[in-house]
Parts: structure tokens; sequence; C-alpha cells
């Protein structure tokens, strides 16, 4: 049996009394494609945080490729190969798309492949990552003359410049025309059949059936569905406690 890419153990979270998380286990399989699920105030940006170093849990561990992360910043979890995008992209107003591209390409993803940062490597790099997110005909543009979807894809761009192993993408189609839906989900999918395991944050359910091969539901902290999306959305409790129908 293959070993997690990342495997979350017993973790839990409170903010004084409120239980933010509650012994949560979660194994992510390498090149996976998994769906987190729940309802707003869930605990999902709060295991997310958890994941990526942003909060520190009370109790548990968290581990990557066998390796427990817990005590690591987030800088130095992304070095290792964990990367995310947040549901509110915040580039770099006053730099170009592709300067966006080249600031977390110096600062994570060179860096952790080994590369000389040269000017060609970079400019190499940079090129790449514009014509996978298909944003090559605005590189010279600032991020105010982008649509809502292409900054949601300069967003996946900036966090695929980590060069990951784990790309965490959080409500990255929040607002979006169902025909940019259905784009960021292949953006997302071609992503994955580069290697790279990815979990989706998303409340647009038909995103998240046509895109993930399992399925993990939070509710109030707890972990009440996990396994394939079809029969975890048909699960009574996740009907009643997510879906309401």
């Amino acid at each position: 049996m293959t070993a997690p890419l990342l495997r979350v153990e017993n973790v839990s979270k409170r903010f004084g009394g409120f239980v933010a998380l509650d012994n949560i286990d979660l194994d992510v399989a390498p090149g996976e494609r998994l769906g987190l699920i729940g309802p707003n105030g869930s605990g999902k940006s709060t295991l997310v945080n958890c994941m990526c170093g942003t909060l520190h849990h009370d109790t548990g561990d968290v581990s990557f490729e066998g390796r427990s992360v817990d005590g690591l910043s987030a800088h130095e979890r992304t070095r290792l190969g964990m990367a995310r995008s947040f549901q509110l992209p915040r580039p770099f107003a006053s730099l170009s798309v592709a300067d966006n591209l080249r600031v977390p390409l110096l600062y994570t993803g060179l860096h952790r492949s080994g590369a000389e940062s040269s000017s060609g490597e970079l400019d190499d790099r940079c090129h790449d990552l514009l014509g996978l997110v298909s944003l090559s005909h605005k590189a010279h543009k600032l991020p105010r003359d982008l649509t809502q979807v292409e900054m949601r894809k300069l967003e996946l761009a900036r966090a695929m410049a980590a060069d990951p192993k784990l790309l965490i993408a959080d409500e990255a189609m929040a607002g979006l025309s169902q025909s940019e839906v259905k784009d960021i989900v292949s953006l997302l999918i071609r992503l994955n059949e580069r290697g790279v395991t990815i979990i989706l944050i998303e409340h647009i359910m038909t995103a998240v059936m046509s895109f993930s091969q399992r399925l993990v539901v939070l509710v109030s902290g707890r972990k009440i569905g996990d396994g394939k999306p079809d029969d975890v959305i048909r699960d009574p409790e996740v009907e009643r406690a997510y879906l309401g129908q």
C-alpha cells in the first residue's frame, strides 16, 4: 500500500471554548484529487491552516511525505512541497502578471528544485506557467487588467510557482459563471495530471463532484463523511447536516 503524501492524525483545535476541529484524521494519497466540503463554520479553513502551518493545532500531528511538519513555519512547509491558493487573490498590484510569478519562483520553486535562478531559467519557468494557465497573452498586463476568472488562474499559477507536490485550492471558483467554473475544473485536472496532488475546498457541488475522486465532509469540526463522492452525498448524516435534502 502506498504511503500517504499527507497525513493528519487526531488533530484538534480550540479557540477558547469553541471546538473548531475535533480529532480529525485524514490521509491524502500521492496523485489524489480530494474534495473537502462543509458548511460555513465547519472547520475547513481551520484544518487547511493547521496543515499549512498558518495555525498551530492543540493536539495531534500533521506529516508530509512521512515527516512530521509540526513546528515548521508556513514558508518551510511550502519549500517542502505544500502550496495553497487563496479564496481572495491578492497579487502584487504594481507588478505585471509575469512578475507576480517571478517573485514566488525566486522564493520557493527554484530554491527547492536547486535550479540556478538565472534570468533565462526564471523567464523559461515563468513562460511555462503562463502557458499552463492560458495567461501568456496577459504577461505584461497589471492584475487590474484581468477578468475575475483570469485572476483566479493567476492565483493558481502563483501557487504552482512553488513547484508543489500538494496543492490546496481554496474556493478557486467562487463567484464565477458556469462556463468559467468548468474552465477552472479543467485546469485543476490538468495540474493533477502533471503529478500534483490536489485538495479542493469548494461550495459549488457540480465542480466538486466532477473534480473529486474522493470526498471528505466536515460539519461542526467533525469529519462525518469520507469516501467515493456518490456514496458520501447519499449518506443520511451528510444529507441532514450539509446538503439539507
